[in-house]
């Protein structure tokens, strides 16, 4: 790509690393000579081996976009498919819209720059725009009815104990008792349902060192049938946030993979890094990705998309606090917990952004116990 000069070269440079969807450009052989970050993470592999690979041997045979590129180079028209269904490397599928535009260097060259923006990216953004406004609300109406719900009920135990005062018989105590004892139980409850009331104090931290401790912790619960292996990437910055709350996050998640297991089954504790990903509404050059991936039954299709609300739960015996509170903990993060589940396959990340991170602490180094079971 020639640029007309250095200063300039650094702004195109920055625009590219910055879109939020991919750009690649190949030569009149339909070779890669260029691909932006967005365009690495949307293949999932490295721009070091896919440059100079052939775009016969990045796409199947039988891809639309393969056929869209030679279509190109023949016409020297531009060309846009809209929702083409496309298969990537590593059997990763997506639909996107695609514009195929011809760059004539020279009379006799050609290459070709190639748009993709992922519509499953633009739908996940609107699912989760739409979670976060769903709990705000939620939020702000149980604030509410909290408020409503604990001046009577101190009414109702400071009645209560003045009661138990004046009975003469012990055995009569027994039901003011019970009174101030279920009173206690009501107060204790919407306090959970308010979720954490404290501010974070945030600080440098590894995120691997989170998730050990968090792994140490269970493995003493755990039945013998349940495993817990890791899949940590050594890259990845230190994280920005309060340590004990996103160990209790990160708590709340495992347990929960752990019910869902019952007696078998097998847990993976997943990190990546994710340039150029957006959280909610907002995009961020750089995310931290800690997934809690469990291979048990799935959660029901008609409860992910409530799953985090207070309440909802996928046990008969549950009461649904542990999800909701871990997302309010990561909300506090400015990050967010996201799900997707199928039987066999039910996966939960913890989505934490990297910019509040100190630009002179040392990238994460993985414990030594890397994929260990």
């Amino acid at each position: 790509m020639t640029l007309d000069s250095p200063p300039s070269a650094g702004l195109h440079q920055r625009i590219l690393d910055n879109l939020s969807h991919a750009v690649l450009m190949f030569d009149s052989m339909l070779e890669l000579v260029f691909i932006n970050p967005a365009g690495e993470m949307l293949f999932a592999i490295s721009t070091r081996r896919l440059l100079g690979q052939s775009a016969d041997e990045i796409l199947p045979a039988d891809s639309p976009l393969l056929a869209a590129l030679r279509r190109g180079l023949q016409s020297g028209h531009a060309i846009t498919e809209h929702e083409v269904q496309l298969s990537l490397p590593g059997q990763h599928k997506l639909t996107a819209d695609c514009t195929v535009t011809p760059l004539r260097t020279r009379p006799d060259d050609s290459g070709l720059l190639v748009e993709l923006r992922p519509l499953d990216h633009q739908r996940r953004v609107a699912r989760e725009e739409q979670q976060i406004a769903r709990q705000q609300t939620f939020r702000t109406l149980v604030r509410g009815l909290a408020h409503e719900i604990k001046n009577p009920l101190g009414g109702l135990r400071g009645a209560a104990q003045l009661l138990e005062r004046e009975l003469p018989a012990a055995d009569l105590k027994e039901y003011t008792a019970i009174i101030i004892g279920e009173a206690d139980r009501l107060r204790n409850l919407v306090d959970h349902l308010l979720g954490p009331n404290t501010i974070a104090c945030k600080e440098s931290l590894n995120i691997h060192r989170v998730l050990e401790h968090v792994r140490q912790l269970v493995s003493t619960e755990l039945p013998p049938g349940i495993r817990i292996r890791t899949d940590y990437d050594p890259s990845i910055p230190h994280v920005t946030g309060d340590r004990d709350q996103l160990i209790q996050a990160v708590l709340n998640v495992v347990r929960n993979a752990v019910q869902a297991l019952g007696d078998e089954g097998e847990i993976t504790l997943r990190t990546r890094a994710r340039r150029q990903f957006t959280i909610g509404s907002r995009q961020h050059r750089l995310v931290c990705q800690a997934c809690i991936i469990d291979n048990g039954p799935g959660i029901p299709e008609e409860l992910v998309e409530n799953i985090f609300f207070p309440m909802v739960s996928g046990r008969a015996d549950g009461t649904g606090l542990g999800l909701s509170i871990a997302q309010s903990l990561l909300n506090q993060h400015d990050g967010l917990i996201t799900c997707k589940s199928r039987p066999g396959h039910t996966q939960f990340c913890l989505l934490l952004p990297l910019e509040a991170a100190s630009p002179s602490a040392e990238k994460t180094t993985a414990p030594e116990e890397r994929n260990q079971a």
